[in-house]
């Protein structure tokens, strides 16, 4: 599974294209350049994956029961949207506008990579997002880092 890394802004031009920044490209598997899925993401954001990794995601929703209404919803949410698209000649991606709407992209937008997904955000939310004090920041690492206390009291 791919692990991507980095953090860029781009410019969306008025036809709704963004060029996916070189660094960014150069992460991607060869092979699936062509072979794109970009869906909504949690906050506001896009999520961008290759074919394989999009495959790979779905997967974990296998484990969802159809018969469960708040399943049904969630695989319905999860799945809205989402379109196959791949890489112009010029490294562009096509964002459909209804994506874009969701997403509120504007002029300046901002790949994200991390994991097995680039997410697209409008600068705007994006720097919303990552506004933190650097104490809150300490304070959200310590209780999402530290080990979980056990049942039995064993901290291990």
């Amino acid at each position: 599974m791919p692990q991507y890394i980095g953090e860029y802004s781009c410019k969306l031009d008025d036809k709704g294209r963004v060029i996916l920044p070189s660094a960014l490209k150069r992460q991607l598997p060869q092979d699936q350049e062509k072979a794109l899925v970009i869906n909504r993401g949690f906050d506001k954001c896009l999520t961008l994956f290759t074919r394989q990794d999009w495959l790979d995601e779905t997967q974990k929703l296998a484990g969802l029961n159809e018969f469960n209404r708040q399943d049904r919803r969630f695989m319905r949410l999860f799945n809205s949207g989402a379109t196959e698209i791949g890489l112009d000649n010029a490294s562009r991606i096509l964002i459909p506008k209804k994506l874009a709407e969701y997403a509120e992209l504007e002029a300046e937008v901002v790949f994200y990579a991390y994991g097995n997904k680039i997410e697209i955000w409008s600068r705007k939310n994006y720097d919303e997002q990552m506004e933190i004090d650097p104490d809150e920041f300490s304070s959200l690492a310590e209780e999402v880092m530290s080990p979980k206390k056990r049942p039995d009291g064993d901290d291990n």
